[in-house]
């Protein structure tokens, strides 16, 4: 039965979350369909660019993401603590970065200095309704997806629904979760054999950092603006996403085994080398026509997280995300959720007794 949203994300239980959203149909809306030839792979760069561009106005910070032809994966991390802490003019900046101010905002804007009572009451109240929206993962969700929709659609002449439905979510309860789906969601393209290595796997987060250790620019989003498509949206459309590819690209979040600074954006508590080398381990295994097969030297984050071989096997068959629930983890972080939801069953125990060692 699915469940709510909000017993899916739930910021106090963990900021991290994997997303995933499927094009209707399954069709292939965003790679090269099989049946009719039609190349789809511009829209890839669409959805990897504004992912990106959104994460710096939102309170949410990108650790991986891999667009494939009728889906996407995200890992996220909600930074919640980042949006309390912003100043009710930040948020109402941020806010309309995308979005039209209402009557009454745009009166406060156009005189910051008034002392009107009833119009700062107000004006309180939209930014606190506006930084809550600013570190909601759905909101988030649906204005990529809204986004995206909006232009393949107009590029087709159709109307209707171009994603399957709402995206699904899993929250990662602990590190061995994290780095677990982290490198299943870079394998996507070697797994489907889309791509014999890391750095020839598309539209993934481990090609863009690799890239930036190689000085390598990854694409940029099409000339939106100057084409057809964007020429038959709406003006509303149009001036929604004039405003869209103005933002900067958020970095994807940084690996760093140290404590970080306070108050510094959070980091990934790993070292990037290691990462590297545990996700081209598994990728040795997912794809055993790479030369060298499995290596005989388990990476270090392996013996680190105590992660078993069960888990090559399952990045292998592609079951390690289908094998969980609404969480995965490892079996105590996993049985600690159950019970604070009084849960009968959590699926996804059996692979975590096996997985997590």
């Amino acid at each position: 039965m699915t469940r709510a949203r909000q017993q899916q994300i739930i910021l106090s239980e963990t900021p991290w979350y994997h997303l995933v959203n499927r094009c209707v149909r399954r069709a292939f809306l965003a790679g090269v369909d099989h049946l009719s030839g039609q190349n789809y792979e511009h829209r890839k760069v669409w959805i990897e660019e504004l992912m990106l561009k959104l994460a710096s106005v939102f309170a949410v910070d990108i650790g991986g993401f891999a667009v494939m032809s009728n889906h996407y994966h995200l890992v996220i991390r909600v930074d919640q603590e980042r949006a309390l802490n912003w100043s009710d003019q930040e948020v109402l900046d941020r806010w309309t970065q995308l979005f039209n101010p209402p009557p009454r905002l745009q009166m406060y804007l156009s005189n910051p200095n008034t002392q009107d009572p009833y119009l700062l009451a107000d004006i309180a109240e939209l930014a606190e309704e506006y930084r809550a929206r600013l570190h909601d993962l759905s909101w988030y969700m649906r204005v990529l997806n809204e986004s995206i929709a909006r232009l393949a659609n107009k590029e087709d002449g159709v109307k209707g629904h171009f994603w399957e439905g709402r995206f699904k979510s899993q929250m990662l309860l602990d590190e061995q979760a994290i780095l677990s789906v982290l490198a299943y969601v870079d394998l996507n393209p070697v797994r489907a054999n889309m791509a014999e290595d890391l750095i020839h796997s598309d539209f993934t987060s481990i090609q863009r950092r690799l890239q930036s250790r190689m000085g390598v620019q990854p694409p940029t989003v099409d000339p939106i603006i100057q084409s057809k498509t964007f020429e038959q949206l709406t003006k509303g459309s149009q001036l929604f996403l004039e405003r869209l590819l103005k933002l900067p690209k958020a970095n994807l979040m940084a690996f760093d085994p140290t404590e970080h600074k306070p108050h510094s954006r959070p980091t990934i508590a790993f070292a990037e080398e290691d990462y590297f080398e545990f996700v081209d381990y598994l990728g040795r295994a997912v794809h055993p026509r790479k030369t060298g097969h499995i290596d005989l030297k388990r990476p270090k984050l392996m013996d680190q997280l105590n992660l078993n071989e069960e888990l090559v096997d399952s990045m292998r068959a592609g079951t390690f995300l289908h094998s969980f629930g609404v969480a995965i983890g490892n079996p105590i972080d996993l049985t600690q959720h159950q019970h604070s939801h009084h849960q009968a069953f959590n699926k996804g125990n059996q692979v975590a007794r096996k997985v997590f060692a």
